[in-house]
This record gives C-alpha cells, sequence and structure tokens, in this order.
C-alpha cells in the first residue's frame, strides 16, 4: 500500500524545494491547482524531477507512454471523461490487475473510482502530464473517429454533402480530432500529404516534420474535401492552388489557421499553418535577443524614421518580431497602418490592410493609399518587388517609419537584395535604419537535458569566436519533448545597425566583404556568434546552430 504522505513534503525530502518554497507556492498557488502543477508552471520543478522523486520515494516504476501500444479492449474500461479529468491513462491488465499511467499516483480518490468503475485492482505507474494528454488525444479521441470513419465508409463508397457539413458525422470528427491533436503537440503546421497508397498526416513541432499517421487511400478524397470546407475553398476546384483561412476554438484557446492546397500527381497537398493567438507575443523582451542586440533593436524600432527590415526564410519567427515591434510602439498618440499578405494576428488599435491581387489591391497600391491616411508607422509584410521597396523608401525619407520584411539569409545579404531589385544605393543608405536576420532553433528539453564534454572538433569552432567552453547540454530524449530532446524553440539574431561608415561603404562600394568587416570591427555579433553564446548557456546545441546557419 503506498504511503499517504503529501507530494511537497516529498519534493522538500529530496531536496528539490525548500520548505519556505512549498509554504509559499501553497499560498499563491489557485484553490483547485495542485501544487505540482504549480510548481512545473512557475519553474521551480520540471515534469522528470517529480517522476524522479516519486519513483523513488514511493517505489512506483514510470512509463514512457510513447513506447507502449494500448489495446482496444483496455482503452474500453476506462470512459474517456474519467482519463481526461483525472490525468490517467490504462495500460494493460493482468487478471485482476489494471495497470494505469497516473500523473499523480497519489491521487487516491482516483485511483478508487477506476477501481469502482471497472472491479480491477489497480496498479499505478507514473508519467508525465504531457505524455498522458498527448496519448489520450492519440487514443481516445483520434484513433476512435479514425475506426468510425473507416466504418462509416466502408458502407457507402463516398461521403455526400450533408455529411461533410454534419458535426457528427465520422469525417468531420475525425478532421477535427487531427487538427486538436496538431494544437496539443503545439505544431505549427499539418501537412495533408497525399502518396501513391494512402494519405499521410505530418506535424511540424519545433520546425521539424514528422509523419503522425497514415490514413488509408480511399479515406483521401472526403479528408481533404472536408479540410476544404473548413477554409471556404472550392471543393470543385482540384486543378489550381487555393488559400483560405479557418478561425476555430480548441480547449478554450482561439486558434486561427491558414490553409493551403496543392495539386500533386496523388491528389491535392493541403498544408494548415496553426497560428496560436494565446501565443502570439506581445512584447520584444520575449523574443530572445542577447543584451547587446536588444539594446540596438529597441533604438532602431524607437527612431522617428526611416526603415528597419526583419529578414530570414520563412518560419523563422520575422513576423512574430515585426508585430512584438509593433506592440511596443502602440500608443494613442500614434498611427499605425499595415500592409498584410495574409494579416496573420489581429492586433487592437492598429489599421491592418489585407493584400487581396485580385481586386488590384497590391503592396504598391496598398502602400501608396496608406501614406494619404497619415501614418506615423507603416508595416509591410513583405518586401517582393521594386515598386514596392521604391515606395517603402520614399516613405521612410518623408518623415515615416516604415518595418518590413525581406528574404535574405543575413543582414548583409539584404543590403545587396535591395540594390539588386534596383534601388539607388544613396537612397538606401539614407533611408535604412538597422537590419535584423534571424532563425528560429530548438531549446533542449528542461526535463532530459544534461551536460557533456565537447570533443575538439566543437571547441575548435568555439575558440575561432573567441569562446572557451569546458562543459555543454545536450536532451537525450523523454517523454515531455516526445524523445527528442527538444522541446520549444528560440530565436537567434544578427542585429546590424547603418551607422556612417556602414553609410559610406554602402554609397562607395557596396562591397558586403567590407560591411563585415566593419561589423567586427564595431564589434557586432554575427548570428554565429549569437547562436554559440546561447550554446554555451545551455539553452541550445551546437548542431541546432549548424543546421541554420553556417561556420565563417
Amino acid at each position: 500500500m503506498i504511503k499517504r504522505k503529501r507530494i511537497g513534503d516529498l519534493l522538500v525530502d529530496a531536496g528539490i524545494i525548500t520548505e519556505v518554497q512549498l509554504l509559499k507556492s501553497l499560498a499563491d498557488k489557485r484553490a483547485e491547482e495542485k501544487i505540482g502543477d504549480y510548481l512545473i508552471r512557475e519553474n521551480l520543478l520540471t515534469e522528470q524531477q517529480m517522476i524522479e522523486v516519486l519513483e523513488f520515494q514511493l517505489g512506483i516504476p514510470h512509463v514512457h507512454l510513447s513506447q507502449i501500444p494500448i489495446e482496444p479492449e483496455v482503452l474500453k474500461l476506462i470512459p474517456e471523461e474519467l482519463a481526461k479529468r483525472a490525468h490517467v491513462m490504462p495500460i494493460s491488465r493482468e487478471r485482476n490487475k489494471l495497470y494505469v499511467a497516473m500523473a499523480d499516483p497519489m491521487d487516491y480518490f482516483a485511483i478508487e473510482e477506476i477501481r469502482l468503475t471497472t472491479g480491477y485492482h489497480v496498479e499505478p505507474r507514473i508519467s508525465s502530464k504531457t505524455d498522458i494528454y498527448r496519448t489520450i488525444t492519440k487514443y481516445y479521441d483520434l484513433q476512435q473517429s479514425m475506426e468510425d470513419a473507416m466504418s462509416d465508409l466502408t458502407l457507402q463508397e463516398v461521403a455526400n454533402d450533408a455529411e461533410l457539413n454534419d458535426e457528427e458525422s465520422p469525417i468531420v470528427r475525425l478532421v477535427n480530432q487531427i487538427i486538436a491533436n496538431g494544437v496539443a503537440q503545439n505544431a505549427s503546421d499539418i501537412h495533408f500529404d497525399p502518396q501513391e497508397n494512402e494519405l499521410r498526416i505530418r506535424y511540424r513541432v519545433d520546425g521539424v516534420l514528422r509523419t503522425e499517421r497514415a490514413i488509408p487511400k480511399h479515406m483521401q478524397n472526403v479528408i481533404i474535401a472536408r479540410v476544404k470546407i473548413l477554409g471556404n475553398l472550392n471543393i470543385t476546384e482540384n486543378r489550381v492552388p487555393q488559400d483560405g483561412r479557418i478561425k476555430t476554438i480548441i480547449n478554450f484557446r482561439a486558434i486561427d489557421i491558414r490553409l493551403s492546397s496543392l495539386p500533386t500527381v496523388y491528389g491535392e497537398k493541403l498544408v494548415m499553418r496553426i497560428l496560436d493567438m494565446g501565443n502570439a507575443l506581445n512584447s520584444i523582451d520575449k523574443l530572445n535577443f542577447s543584451e547587446p542586440n536588444l539594446a540596438l533593436f529597441q533604438k532602431m524600432i524607437t527612431t522617428p524614421n526611416g526603415m528597419v527590415l526583419v529578414t530570414g526564410p520563412t518560419g523563422s519567427g520575422k513576423s512574430s518580431t515585426l508585430y512584438a515591434a509593433l506592440s511596443t510602439l502602440n500608443t494613442e498618440g500614434v498611427n499605425i497602418i499595415t500592409v498584410e499578405d495574409p494579416v496573420e494576428y489581429q492586433m487592437e488599435g492598429v489599421n491592418q490592410i489585407q493584400v487581396r491581387d485580385e481586386v488590384g489591391l497590391t503592396f504598391a497600391s496598398g502602400l501608396r493609399s496608406i501614406l494619404r491616411q497619415d501614418p506615423d508607422i507603416v508595416m509591410i509584410g513583405e518586401i517582393r518587388d521594386l515598386e514596392t521597396a521604391q515606395i517603402a523608401v520614399r516613405a521612410s525619407l518623408t518623415g515615416h517609419l516604415v518595418l518590413s520584411t525581406l528574404h535574405t539569409n543575413s543582414a548583409v545579404e539584404s543590403i545587396a537584395r535591395l540594390n539588386d531589385m534596383g534601388v539607388e544605393p544613396f537612397l538606401l543608405s539614407s533611408s535604412l535604419v538597422g537590419i535584423v536576420a534571424q532563425r528560429l532553433v530548438r531549446k533542449i528539453c528542461r526535463d532530459c537535458g544534461h551536460t557533456y564534454t565537447p570533443d575538439d572538433a566543437t571547441l575548435t569552432i568555439f575558440r575561432q569566436y573567441g569562446i572557451e567552453v569546458t562543459q555543454l547540454r545536450k536532451g537525450v530524449g523523454c517523454p515531455s519533448c516526445n524523445g527528442t530532446g527538444f522541446k520549444g524553440r528560440i530565436a537567434i539574431h544578427e542585429v546590424l545597425p547603418i551607422n556612417r561608415e556602414i553609410k559610406n561603404i554602402m554609397m562607395t562600394s557596396m562591397n558586403s566583404n567590407d560591411i563585415k568587416q566593419q561589423m567586427k570591427t564595431d564589434g557586432i555579433q554575427t548570428m554565429m556568434e549569437d547562436g554559440l553564446l546561447k550554446v554555451e548557456k545551455g539553452i541550445t546545441t551546437l548542431e541546432e546552430i549548424l543546421r541554420v546557419t553556417t561556420v565563417e
């Protein structure tokens, strides 16, 4: 029998928290919140530490649910409502015993309720709440919806229009669960990839794509049709690309989804870009800038006029940086107008224009109209052509602060890119205030990260940039990070302020190597240096930095 002792006392006994921290946490936490959840939320404890303490103190083994296949007969023993409410997951049964994964194995009320519901003696196993939540979504919701949809489609050849619009139909429930599962795993994109013999569902989590499941080929058309209905796309047109938008609420979170369809040889490929309104950044303090870079960026965006560019490839967090800057600048005495394609996050107090090429509302035409609206700050979603670039430059020279993005690999390359577009060097040097280049890299999982001694090749790279290290960190993989060793992402930056010396280079030679040399002289960090400093602090790994940038 498990010895009745409070989890807070176990954590104090293990030396994870102090008695003072425990008393303060008990006083500060919400009435219905468990002490363990509060400590994890406040970063006083990791899920892995909680599991290790419970395992050692109570003698209850922990399990990785992602490594355990769960039989449908076992799932039926515990109702979905009880599993979600008590954060439990049935694993297996043996004679009169039912093995159950629990986030809190000391929840005796839940154990007793399971015993009365099933008639089995309950054998608890410890698992993280994240792992349990992910498994409940996968088995109870997605698996059940999948089975219902498959059995429904075996009874008929195709789903009719009424079924594709009926919220209770198996196909609709399956699509809803695919989206909900993506949101639960913090995926940024959901891919519906048609293959020759199946439809592959893939999630991009922390910048890396992985296959979640394969769906039989005969279900492909109805699933694609249902997703297109959600995005208000033409379901009878499958020969040309289409774009749409879905607004929904999942687990009390407002989710905005950008939908894109593309015809391929095996059918239409769909990609959903998930924009979680709850995760929209609203402060530049949360953008992971190093102290020198943060000071430079803040100085750039508070200049009265000029052009500030944020550069990087698709999915590098450029929009988040621009929105955070706008949030900082958004005060009552300022008129901010944006022209975007698409408008990703709607901001209170900011006038946002959606580009619509089909009616002639392009970046350039929208920008011309904006300048007649007495703006103080103008944000352009992306500079794509010479016309947009020229209007943006002129706006920045006539008393406006212009913020925009550009698709280039580094801050220095942005200058050459604008020059290649046809913007005159004297206009560029007069208008540019600064350029920020950024990439997103994965963060080491807090639960399974550990230190190691780097090899000579790694040390050589650090020494090349004048950094001495003896120990680094990496993740080994755990249920919390789904075995990847990474959880969440962080940005690395290169912030280039356009000072007098760089303006002179732009006016004379426009030589990228000369600008890079001047950056070294001015002590400005390159993206590689910023990344290595974050590796030194144990935030990310060298492999992640080398994945997105190169050693010079």
